[in-house]
This record gives C-alpha cells, sequence and structure tokens, in this order.
C-alpha cells in the first residue's frame, strides 16, 4: 500500500516543475517542491538497494551519494547566480553535517544493531577533517573585512585542487577495496537476488536525480521569500532547511534500506554522502564558481566547528563498529544541538 502511494506521489515532481512556469506564490512552491523529493528520495533508496545486491553496499553506498549529491550541485550554481554566496556555503555545511548526524542517526535509529564498515566510515570522517583543516585557509582572512573579496576566492582555488586530488585517489582506493570485498563474499555466500538488472537501477537513479534536479531549481528561487516569510535568515534556512530537503535522496534513501535491515549500506550512504561533499562537491562549486561568479570558501567559525565538530563525534560513536538504536539517538540530539547553533548564529 504504502509503496503504491509513494509511486502515486512521483506526481508531485513533474507538478511543480509545471508550478514553477505557471508562476504560483513563492511560499506555496517552496512546500510543494519540499515534498515532491520526498518520493524521490525513495525511488532513488530504491534503485540504490537494487544496485548494490551487484555491487555490494560499498560502492551502492557510493552510487547512491553520486547521484543523490547532483540536485545540491544544481542548488549550489542556481544560488551562485543569484549572488547567494552565504546561501551557497551555509547549504554545503549543513549537507555535510546533516549526513553526519541526521541521516546516519536515523539509520541507526531505524536500523538497530548491526555492525558498520569500520574501515570505510572512518575513512570518510577522515576526510571531512582533512576539508576542514584545508578550509581554514581562507576563512581566517576573511574573520576581518569582506568574505566575498576577490583574493580569498583566488586563495580557494589551491584548497579545492588539493580536495579534488586527495578525492580520487581516495575514491579509486575504496571502490577497489570494496569491489574484492564484495567478490569474496559472492564466493562465500552467493549472488544477492535483485528484482532489477544493473543497468535498469542505475537508469532509474539518472531520471530520479535529473527530476530532482530541476525540484531542487524551484526551491532555491522560492528560498529568499520563504525565508521571509517565516522570519528566519537565509543561513539558517540554507544550512538546515535546504541542506535537509536538498540532501532527501540520501535521507530516504539510507533511512529505506536501513528499515529493511541493511544497515552497512545505509551507514555507506550517509557518510558516503558527507565525506563526498566534503572533498568533492564543495571544491567542484569553488572551481565552477569561477563561469558565474568566484566563490570564496570562508565559512563562518560555527560552520567550521559544526563540520570539525560532527566528524569527532561521529568517530567516537562508532569507533567500535557496530550500531544501535541508543547511538541513533545520540547522533540526532547532536544534530538538534547544532540546528540550534545555527538558528542562534543569525547573519554573517
Amino acid at each position: 500500500m504504502i509503496r503504491r502511494v509513494l509511486y502515486a506521489l512521483l506526481a508531485l515532481g513533474p507538478i511543480t516543475i509545471a508550478a514553477a512556469r505557471l508562476g504560483i506564490g513563492d511560499t506555496g512552491l517552496f512546500v510543494l517542491s519540499a515534498a515532491a523529493l520526498v518520493p524521490l528520495a525513495w525511488v532513488i533508496g530504491e534503485a540504490t538497494e537494487q544496485a548494490a545486491h551487484h555491487t555490494g553496499p560499498g560502492i551502492g553506498g557510493f552510487l547512491n551519494a553520486t547521484f543523490g549529491n547532483a540536485p545540491e550541485l544544481i542548488i549550489a550554481l542556481f544560488a551562485l547566480s543569484e549572488g547567494l554566496t552565504e546561501v551557497v556555503r551555509g547549504s554545503l555545511t549543513g549537507s555535510v553535517v546533516g549526513n553526519l548526524l541526521l541521516v546516519l542517526g536515523f539509520s541507526l535509529l531505524f536500523g538497530g544493531p548491526g555492525s558498520l564498515d569500520r574501515v570505510s566510515s572512518l575513512t570518510a570522517l577522515a576526510l571531512v577533517v582533512v576539508a576542514t583543516l584545508l578550509f581554514l585557509v581562507p576563512s581566517i582572512p576573511a574573520l576581518e573585512g569582506d568574505p566575498d573579496r576577490h583574493s580569498l576566492a583566488v586563495a580557494t582555488l589551491p584548497v579545492a585542487i588539493v580536495l579534488l586530488l586527495l578525492y580520487l585517489a581516495v575514491t579509486w582506493w575504496e571502490l577497489r577495496r570494496h569491489r574484492q570485498a564484495h567478490a569474496a563474499a559472492q564466493e562465500e555466500h552467493g549472488m544477492q537476488e535483485a528484482s532489477w538488472s544493473l543497468v535498469t537501477a542505475l537508469v532509474v537513479l539518472g531520471l530520479a536525480t535529473v527530476v530532482t534536479a530541476f525540484v531542487a531549481e524551484s526551491l532555491v528561487h522560492s528560498l529568499e521569500h520563504f525565508a521571509e516569510q517565516l522570519g528566519l535568515t537565509d543561513f539558517f534556512v540554507a544550512a538546515v532547511i535546504v541542506a535537509i530537503v536538498g540532501n532527501a535522496a540520501e535521507h530516504g534513501g539510507a533511512v529505506v534500506v536501513a528499515a529493511r535491515g541493511r544497515i552497512r549500506l545505509a551507514a555507506e550512504i550517509a557518510l558516503a554522502s558527507s565525506s563526498q561533499v566534503a572533498v568533492f562537491l564543495i571544491p567542484a562549486v569553488a572551481i565552477l564558481s569561477w563561469a558565474i561568479e568566484p566563490l570564496a570558501l570562508t565559512f563562518r567559525p560555527v560552520e567550521l566547528a559544526a563540520l570539525g565538530g560532527s566528524a569527532a563525534f561521529v568517530a567516537v560513536v562508532i569507533a567500535g563498529g557496530r550500531s544501535s538504536r541508543g547511538r541513533g539517538v545520540l547522533l540526532i540530539a547532536a544534530y538538534v544541538g547544532v540546528a540550534a547553533a545555527f538558528f542562534l548564529a543569525g547573519e554573517r
């Protein structure tokens, strides 16, 4: 029954795209866009689980992160084209923190007891910490003066390049390790049955991501008016609301597979997405921004503290390589604390 409802709700995607073209009110468009992302997230989660039957949880989590983060790239570039640099930075840091605490927290809560890939988990967290340290290079000079000045955008470029090279190297090593582990598991336990072929799963992932990108465009265009109506700062809306909605693919996908008992895949989705945003998506946006308006990765102290603190806290919680509902509650509570900090921070 629930599956039928979710399939029917996929119509919200085209409806949202049409509503944006017809010019409905910004508040209504924001709510409609957010609602449309829920069934799309479910489909992406379903396709990811099917793909993981063929590839293993490690590569399955990577695929989900890659397709799921595509809308965030679209959101960032659209926001940049409108000069919303604080919104861009806020949504990207909020995305990393949201995946680390909220998505992983709900995955552990719904998945319950189970084992995690300790090596993969700690590698993802280490990447977030390294990225946070490198972000200090342009962020510290931005504590005084204009954080969007050209010199800081120039200083951002080497940081972005180093992070991209690091991402490529670690991803190559991780995918190779996951492929070998999956091959060994197949020899020991046999091939898991999947109702979709790998090609079908990848096609569905691609199509759902494209529709999500169009819906995300509507979300950005209605963002400022929505924030104004609720009396919230653009930074809070970007770092919390937009980050959650823009990450709906990972949120929904991780919770869906966790509830089905595949906690290792759910954790891979959350952690792979957070590290991918930190060391790939953020530097990619910084480099691509030069075609629109150069973006300096000058994050605020509250953002840097949230990034580094979240990674350290998650490392402590899952250090033993085990999951539990109690650990999930701890991570969700930590996210509520971070969201409160973002609310109190106000505008820069």
